[in-house]
């Protein structure tokens, strides 16, 4: 892609807020509807962020979904960025495959370890990155190349994690990402509150010297305390009920995120009638966030 992100960002779409799904995620019991919440709040409902392992490709509810003219973002769920191994091209073909069957407006996805050896379908592994300048490097460098290969954005995502290796905090190494990578971010909020509790920092720790302009994305989820033989934390279990420590922590960065374009409130696995109190929270601050000059998706 040519330009700078501070050029090629103009030309992202203001999608508002959506939802996510993973294969046959609302096909179980007492799962999210997405039909139901786009006829009922459709203001809630405005894109749908596709979790994909290209061995499964899309189902029944995304197909649909596209078919009838939906916003869609593609969240990879089997690529490790930072090892060139991972970027074969048979992966690579099915990729751009999904990307023509979806179109959708990026490709984003936790920049972290979705497997360990050799990619293989189910493994959904998913450990944080290590927390050092080698290996904020190597992901840089394979963000660039999918960008290259894919011909969209690449939005790396800060993942989840209750054991983080390396020096540096979080938020200071996905800066450094994005600085060698020249990219955009998926900030997720609810992620973020899992590694601040986790290192015993604030909500908002290091979050006034991150590039909050530089983020294109924001997940939100719920979380459930959990304690363990003494230990407390934060699990990303993606509940209906957001914790307070996310909503400071969006309240703390919202007002500087000046390219923000989506928010996606990840909830699948939870009947809409569960959902809806913080679907309508959400919508309520988008007003405020979201980039007022960004060119808008038709389904709008």
């Amino acid at each position: 892609m040519v330009g700078s992100f501070d050029q090629r960002v103009k030309a992202l779409p203001a999608l508002g807020l959506g939802l996510s799904t993973e294969y046959g995620a609302m096909r179980s019991e007492g799962a999210l509807d997405l039909f139901e919440a786009r006829a009922q709040l459709p203001h809630c409902a405005r894109l749908l962020e596709l979790g994909v392992e290209v061995d499964k490709g899309l189902d029944e509810d995304a197909l649909k979904w596209i078919a009838e003219g939906g916003a869609t973002t593609y969240h990879f769920l089997d690529i490790n960025l930072h090892e060139p191994q991972d970027f074969n091209e048979v992966w690579l073909a099915r990729v751009r495959a999904l990307i023509a069957e979806a179109s959708p407006a990026w490709l984003c996805g936790d920049a972290g370890l979705w497997h360990v050896g050799p990619r293989a379908q189910g493994h959904m592994l998913l450990l944080p990155p290590l927390l050092t300048r080698d290996a904020a490097y190597a992901l840089a460098d394979g963000i660039i190349r999918l960008r290259e290969e894919t011909g969209l954005e690449v939005l790396p995502e800060n993942p989840p994690g209750h054991v983080f290796v390396g020096p540096m905090h979080l938020l200071d190494f996905f800066a450094l990402v994005c600085e060698r990578a020249d990219t955009g971010m998926l900030l997720d909020l609810a992620h973020l509150s899992i590694f601040q509790q986790a290192r015993g920092h604030t909500p908002t720790t290091a979050l006034d010297g991150f590039p909050l302009e530089r983020v294109v994305e924001v997940h939100m989820a719920g979380g459930q305390w959990r304690s363990l033989e003494g230990l407390s934390l934060i699990e990303d279990a993606h509940t209906p009920t957001i914790l307070p420590e996310t909503w400071e922590a969006l309240e703390c960065a919202g007002p500087q995120m000046s390219e923000l374009r989506a928010v996606v409130f990840e909830c699948e696995r939870n009947p809409l009638r569960d959902c809806a109190p913080e679907l309508e929270r959400l919508h309520k601050r988008l007003s405020a966030l979201i980039t007022p000059q960004a060119p808008l998706h038709q389904a709008l």
